[in-house]
């Protein structure tokens, strides 16, 4: 039975997983949880990122013999609820760690919150709302 103690894995490839690993650890903050040591032909290299004891992550991988391009959308989104104005400074440290501050396509977004690119442009989005 899905309930809220139910871990929530999310994966995506990525081009760069070195680019995408600064933007959510060094850029957002979270932890790398996991990731392979060295490429084993056949399987594919990953991290893992997420908040440490959390109920979700990020797995982000990239095939060296067959990459796959990311194709993400401008509905592909991220969302972090803050329950306040996202901090200028963390917005500044996602620029600088790889990301692109762009304008959401539903204006909701931008309304409530900042919208940032990462590496691969999937976009994340800082919310200043609570979510329940």
């Amino acid at each position: 039975m899905i309930d809220s103690r139910t871990h929530i894995r999310v994966a995506r490839p990525s081009l760069d997983l070195e680019a995408a690993e600064r933007f959510y650890v060094d850029g957002l903050g979270l932890d790398v949880l996991w990731r392979t040591s060295g490429h084993v032909s056949g399987e594919h290299d990953l991290v893992m990122v997420g908040p440490t004891g959390g109920g979700w992550h990020f797995e982000l991988t990239h095939d060296p013999e067959n990459p796959i391009p990311p194709s993400p959308t401008v509905d592909d989104l991220f969302v972090v609820y803050l329950g306040r104005e996202p901090d200028p400074a963390l917005v500044q440290r996602l620029i600088e760690h790889g990301g692109t501050r762009v304008s959401s396509h539903n204006p909701y977004w931008d309304d409530y919150g900042v919208t940032v690119a990462d590496p691969d442009g999937y976009r994340l989005v800082l919310c200043s709302r609570t979510w329940g």
